[in-house]
Protein backbone atom coordinates (compact mmCIF):
# COMPACT_ATOMS: atom_id res chain seq x y z
CA UNK A 1 0.00 0.00 0.00
CA UNK A 2 0.99 3.29 -0.80
CA UNK A 3 0.97 5.45 2.39
CA UNK A 4 2.97 8.03 4.24
CA UNK A 5 3.64 11.98 3.45
CA UNK A 6 7.65 12.77 2.06
CA UNK A 7 9.05 16.02 1.31
CA UNK A 8 11.28 15.90 -1.48
CA UNK A 9 13.30 18.45 -3.68
CA UNK A 10 12.31 18.67 -7.22
CA UNK A 11 15.90 19.08 -9.23
CA UNK A 12 16.46 21.54 -11.97
CA UNK A 13 16.00 18.66 -14.52
CA UNK A 14 12.74 18.08 -13.14
CA UNK A 15 13.51 14.98 -11.53
CA UNK A 16 11.73 13.73 -8.52
CA UNK A 17 13.02 11.01 -5.81
CA UNK A 18 10.60 8.53 -5.08
CA UNK A 19 10.60 7.30 -1.36
CA UNK A 20 12.38 4.36 -1.38
CA UNK A 21 9.30 1.74 0.11
CA UNK A 22 7.47 3.42 -3.03
CA UNK A 23 9.72 2.27 -5.35
CA UNK A 24 9.37 -0.65 -4.11
CA UNK A 25 5.76 -1.55 -4.86
CA UNK A 26 5.75 0.94 -8.19
CA UNK A 27 8.31 -0.89 -10.31
CA UNK A 28 10.13 0.54 -12.82
CA UNK A 29 7.89 1.96 -15.25
CA UNK A 30 5.12 4.42 -13.81
CA UNK A 31 2.11 6.62 -15.52
CA UNK A 32 2.13 10.32 -14.40
CA UNK A 33 -1.10 12.45 -15.12
CA UNK A 34 -2.66 15.24 -13.98
CA UNK A 35 -4.55 14.69 -11.00
CA UNK A 36 -7.30 17.16 -9.21
CA UNK A 37 -6.68 19.70 -6.44
CA UNK A 38 -3.51 21.31 -8.22
CA UNK A 39 -1.52 17.96 -7.87
CA UNK A 40 -0.39 15.13 -10.12
CA UNK A 41 -1.41 11.92 -10.00
CA UNK A 42 1.02 9.15 -10.15
CA UNK A 43 0.15 5.38 -11.04
CA UNK A 44 1.45 1.77 -11.52
CA UNK A 45 0.84 0.29 -14.78
CA UNK A 46 -1.87 -1.59 -13.16
CA UNK A 47 -3.94 1.04 -11.51
CA UNK A 48 -3.54 2.93 -14.16
CA UNK A 49 -5.21 -0.30 -16.12
CA UNK A 50 -7.62 -0.02 -13.61
CA UNK A 51 -8.79 4.16 -14.22
CA UNK A 52 -8.55 3.61 -17.64
CA UNK A 53 -11.11 0.96 -18.11
CA UNK A 54 -13.10 2.69 -15.79
CA UNK A 55 -12.53 5.69 -17.62
CA UNK A 56 -13.74 4.13 -20.68
CA UNK A 57 -16.40 2.05 -19.94
CA UNK A 58 -20.20 2.99 -20.67
CA UNK A 59 -23.43 1.58 -21.06
CA UNK A 60 -22.93 2.50 -24.50
CA UNK A 61 -20.22 2.02 -27.16
CA UNK A 62 -21.00 5.89 -28.00
CA UNK A 63 -19.69 7.40 -24.38
CA UNK A 64 -17.79 10.11 -26.56
CA UNK A 65 -20.94 11.52 -27.57
CA UNK A 66 -21.52 12.83 -23.74
CA UNK A 67 -19.60 16.16 -23.90
CA UNK A 68 -18.51 15.57 -20.08
CA UNK A 69 -16.65 12.26 -20.77
CA UNK A 70 -14.58 13.48 -23.26
CA UNK A 71 -13.82 16.49 -21.43
CA UNK A 72 -12.52 14.94 -18.04
CA UNK A 73 -10.67 11.52 -20.39
CA UNK A 74 -9.24 14.60 -22.58
CA UNK A 75 -7.92 15.92 -19.09
CA UNK A 76 -6.96 12.65 -17.69
CA UNK A 77 -5.79 10.47 -20.81
CA UNK A 78 -4.52 13.94 -23.17
CA UNK A 79 -1.30 14.75 -20.54
CA UNK A 80 -0.80 11.34 -19.17
CA UNK A 81 2.68 9.97 -19.86
CA UNK A 82 4.68 7.16 -19.09
CA UNK A 83 7.81 7.46 -17.19
CA UNK A 84 10.84 5.01 -16.41
CA UNK A 85 12.16 5.30 -12.39
CA UNK A 86 15.77 5.31 -13.18
CA UNK A 87 18.16 3.18 -11.20
CA UNK A 88 18.26 5.98 -8.02
CA UNK A 89 14.73 6.15 -7.85
CA UNK A 90 13.94 9.26 -9.59
CA UNK A 91 10.96 10.14 -11.88
CA UNK A 92 11.31 13.08 -15.12
CA UNK A 93 8.20 15.14 -14.59
CA UNK A 94 7.72 16.94 -17.90
CA UNK A 95 7.70 20.62 -18.24
CA UNK A 96 3.96 20.40 -19.36
CA UNK A 97 2.98 18.46 -16.02
CA UNK A 98 5.57 20.81 -13.76
CA UNK A 99 3.64 23.58 -14.76
CA UNK A 100 0.57 22.39 -13.74
CA UNK A 101 1.73 22.28 -10.19
CA UNK A 102 4.66 24.86 -10.07
CA UNK A 103 6.83 23.36 -7.45
CA UNK A 104 9.55 25.80 -5.85
CA UNK A 105 12.61 23.59 -5.36
CA UNK A 106 10.52 21.17 -2.89
CA UNK A 107 7.38 18.97 -3.84
CA UNK A 108 5.01 16.84 -1.37
CA UNK A 109 4.83 12.98 -2.39
CA UNK A 110 2.06 11.61 -0.79
CA UNK A 111 1.02 7.89 -0.37
CA UNK A 112 -2.91 7.28 -1.14
CA UNK A 113 -3.28 3.96 -1.31
CA UNK A 114 -3.62 3.30 -4.93
CA UNK A 115 -1.74 6.11 -6.15
CA UNK A 116 1.04 8.69 -5.27
CA UNK A 117 0.13 12.24 -5.58
CA UNK A 118 2.64 15.17 -6.15
CA UNK A 119 2.06 18.63 -4.58
CA UNK A 120 3.93 22.08 -4.21
CA UNK A 121 5.00 21.44 -0.75
CA UNK A 122 3.51 24.83 0.47
CA UNK A 123 0.35 24.06 -1.55
CA UNK A 124 -0.13 20.95 0.62
CA UNK A 125 0.58 22.46 3.50
CA UNK A 126 -2.03 24.81 3.01
CA UNK A 127 -4.52 22.27 1.77
CA UNK A 128 -3.88 19.43 4.67
CA UNK A 129 -4.23 22.41 7.09
CA UNK A 130 -7.28 24.37 5.85
CA UNK A 131 -9.14 21.33 4.09
CA UNK A 132 -8.14 18.05 4.89
CA UNK A 133 -7.37 18.29 8.63
CA UNK A 134 -10.11 20.70 9.34
CA UNK A 135 -12.78 18.93 7.65
CA UNK A 136 -12.07 15.41 8.39
CA UNK A 137 -15.09 14.69 11.05
CA UNK A 138 -17.80 15.80 9.38
CA UNK A 139 -16.35 14.21 5.81
CA UNK A 140 -15.44 10.96 7.86
CA UNK A 141 -19.66 11.55 8.93
CA UNK A 142 -21.14 11.99 5.49
CA UNK A 143 -18.90 8.72 4.11
CA UNK A 144 -20.25 7.01 7.47
CA UNK A 145 -24.24 6.99 5.66
CA UNK A 146 -23.10 6.46 1.89
CA UNK A 147 -24.65 3.49 0.62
Amino acid sequence: MLIGEYIHTIDEKNRVSLPFKFRKEMGKKIIITPGLDNCLFVFTLGEWAKVSKKLSDSDSDLSFLKADKRSFNRYMFGRAVDVEVDSIGRILVPDFLKELIKPKGKVAVIGMGDRVEIWNSENWQKYYKETAEKEASELAEKLGHEK
